[in-house]
């Protein structure tokens, strides 16, 4: 019997490959040709062949390896169409990371569609400081009187939403953190990733002045395309993630004195 369920057959009509490439870029707004080639079943031809055509039509940003979600998506911005992905699984991962911060604590939020859930999830009595590049946080902090909070200036990204570049991470390199709740783009057996150096500075900055790190992903990311890495994952106090993640990373984390915590 013909296997009508795998990959090459699936996808070996070019309008449904598109459509199954724009997904996973709205997903995590870049994929790799190699990724996609393995994922659908396909040469890295015919994926090539495939991304050019979506640039072509406006869908897609050619880069190198790969593609981009351009700045925005049927008429959505970038952060916003991420936001929208999982977003329940974000909320529970949200509501767990924030039962990690004690009243008093200052407490830096990265940016990321699943750190502003730890903004969101903060006790309205909240007391401590909020640390942030991100505008989604600072915009949720607006109402809060009881919590000081510190923005991180610098030039903004309007992928996501954050405040970047040597500014802020020389602003950060001031301050001490109790606790950094860290977003990423990926995590693998090597590290945690991201998918631009221009994040790379205040990350890395935050992690500097951090004691305690907690890295909010849901489980998608983990192997999930990220080209630059931000830390080992020896540097990660905990993992909140939404779903168990593979067993070969879990052991992995556990080797690296790494919790992991699976919020339900």
């Amino acid at each position: 019997m013909t296997d009508t369920t795998s990959p090459a057959l699936r996808y070996d009509a070019a309008p449904r490959r598109r459509e199954a490439i724009l997904e996973r870029l709205r997903a995590s707004g870049h994929v790799s040709v190699s990724e996609v080639s393995q994922a659908l079943g396909v040469s890295e031809m015919t994926v090539r062949r495939d991304l050019r055509r979506l640039a072509a039509t406006g869908e897609a940003t050619l880069v190198h390896g790969g593609a981009s979600l351009p700045a925005g998506s049927h008429g959505r911005p970038v952060f916003v169409a991420r936001a929208q992905v999982n977003a329940e699984g974000k909320r529970r991962i949200g509501a767990a990371a924030a039962r990690m911060v004690a009243a008093d604590d200052t407490v830096g939020i990265d940016s990321g569609t699943t750190a502003v859930e730890v903004a969101h999830a903060l006790p309205e009595d909240f007391a401590g400081c909020v640390v942030t590049n991100s505008v989604p946080v600072l915009a949720a902090m607006v109402t809060r009187r009881d919590t000081r909070v510190i923005g991180i200036g610098g030039e903004m990204s309007h992928d996501n939403h954050a405040l970047i570049g040597p500014s802020a991470a020389r602003f950060v390199r001031d301050l001490r953190l109790r606790l950094l709740v860290l977003g990423a783009t990926s995590i693998d057996a090597r590290g945690v990733y991201v998918r631009s150096e221009l994040e790379l500075g205040v990350k890395q900055a935050l992690l500097d002045a951090a004691e305690d790190v907690v890295l909010v992903c849901d489980a998608s990311k983990e192997g999930a395309p990220g080209t630059v890495r931000v830390c080992d994952l020896e540097r990660i106090d905990t993992v909140v993630t939404d779903a168990p993640l593979s067993a070969a990373l879990t052991r992995r984390l556990h080797e690296a004195g790494t919790r992991v915590v699976v919020a339900r």
